[in-house]
Order: structure tokens, then sequence, then C-alpha cells
């Protein structure tokens, strides 16, 4: 993140989409003003598409956007968080016909950009933003997790960036995100290997904040929710910008940002 770069969106920053569609491959609900957005592709482990990419561009510029909503969550649909790009897609569908790479190219570039896009919107949000990870979070799963405020996960959550599989490093910004949350060494064993982190590993390390049986998940989310919506939403978005900002600034700058934001009147 850039020095002097804000944190927080305004109404048309980074989202230039439509605020109302139809979801085909998500589902945004709204209620006691959280807002939840379910990946919705449970037969493909909820594998990003284009499609996909779009509509959830969307919901969070809907969500950001909508003054009666205070916390989002984002979870997926079925046994999987998200199992990362759909490379079927990609790659020319899951029968075999397999077009030139260089004719995918431009597909693969545009679900690159929608999801670098996503993950620094869920960065950039003004509202907290949890991770409900109910299974299998990969590639761009993983980094969509890794890009909320929290992560709560159940018994199940597993996490994986397997690119160095396939001799490549690692992209959708994954490298920038994995050591501020579980320190550089972990970070390096994760993407070098390409080995899973398991639930309690996961915990143990930092990556979730909160572990929780899966029949649990989705209330202790609610909980955890409500929570944070109870407070001043301008409070909690100054909080938000104090704590992101001052990860690349200095102490001293933390120390009059502080003092300008509670002189405001919130």
């Amino acid at each position: 993140m850039a020095k002097n770069q804000p944190l927080i969106l305004g109404k048309s920053e980074l989202f230039d989409w439509e605020e109302s569609m139809n979801y085909e491959t998500i589902i945004l609900e709204k209620k006691e003003h959280i807002a939840t957005i379910t990946l919705n592709r449970p037969d493909k482990l909820n594998a990003i598409t284009e499609e996909m990419g779009e509509e959830m561009l969307s919901a969070i510029a809907d969500v950001n956007d909508d003054d009666e909503v205070r916390v989002l969550l984002v979870t997926g649909a079925g046994r999987g968080f998200c199992s990362g790009a759909d490379i079927s897609r990609i790659r020319g569908g899951a029968t075999g016909d397999a077009s030139p790479a260089r004719e995918r190219a431009p597909d693969a570039l545009t679900e690159r950009d929608l999801m670098v896009r996503f993950n620094r919107g869920l960065q950039k949000m003004k509202k907290p933003t949890i991770a409900m990870v109910n299974g299998v979070a990969a590639g761009v799963g993983c980094d969509i997790a890794f890009s909320c405020d929290l992560i709560l996960g159940s018994e199940n959550a597993r996490f994986v960036n397997a690119f160095i599989r396939i001799g490549i490093p690692p992209g959708d910004g994954g490298a920038w995100l994995y050591p501020r949350v579980m320190g550089v060494h972990k970070a390096l064993e994760f993407l070098l290997t390409g080995d899973f982190i398991e639930a309690k590993e996961a915990e143990r390390v930092g990556i979730l904040n909160y572990l929780v049986p899966a029949a649990e998940l989705e209330e202790k989310a609610m909980s955890l929710a409500r929570r944070m919506a109870e407070h001043s939403p301008r409070a909690i978005e100054l909080s938000k910008r104090l704590l992101y900002d001052g990860l690349a600034t200095n102490f001293e700058t933390v120390q009059h940002l502080t003092a300008a934001y509670q002189s405001l009147k919130l």
C-alpha cells in the first residue's frame, strides 16, 4: 500500500460497476446491518470465473455504499470456501479440448484483474470484513480470506497456495498479504512448499481469529459482526484507517493522525 494512498473507499473509487445486478454465481444478503456475500458455485468448490469476479465487485460496491450495512461477511456455499480460479474455464473446459495458452491469456488476465480489484476492495472497505472459511481456501480463495479484516474458520478450513507446484510465483497479492498475517518465515514456508495449512495450525500461527466447530461458524461470525455493528461507523472506519495506514508509515505519523481523528466530531 502506497504511503499516501487513502485507505477508505468513497462511492465511486475502485468499483466502476452498477450497484444492482441479478447475481448468478454469488448470493448477497443483508440483515441486521450485516451483509453476507456467499460464493455460490458449490459443485466447483466456488472456483472463480470472470462472471463471478464481476458479480463480486458489484456486490462489494453495493455494500460499501449502503449506509445501513455496517459489517460484511464473506463465505462459500457447500463444503468449500473457494478453490481458486476455475482452471477449466481458462484452459478451454473440462472436456480436454484446451485452447492454446496464447489464445486464452486475455481471459486469464481479465479474471486476475477482477480478483485483484476485489481483494483491494475488501482491504479498502470502510466497514469491517470477516471471512467465514468453511472448507478449502486455495490460491485466489486464500487471498480473498486474507484480504478480510478477520478470519474465522471451522475444523474443515484449509489454506493452500500451490503456484510453486506448477513452476510460477504466487499471484493475486498473496506475497504481500501472507507475511503481514502470519510472519515472513511462515509465509515463505507456505509459498515455497505449496503445502496445506490445516485449521489448527492456521489458528496457531495467527491466520484464524477463531477456530470453531462447523455447526457454530455462522453464529460465531454473526455474533462478532453484531458487536462491531453496535459501534459508530465513522469510528470503525477511522480505526481501520489508522491501523492499515500505520503499517506503511512511522509511529510519529500515526500519533499525528490519531490526534487529528480524535478531534473530529463523529
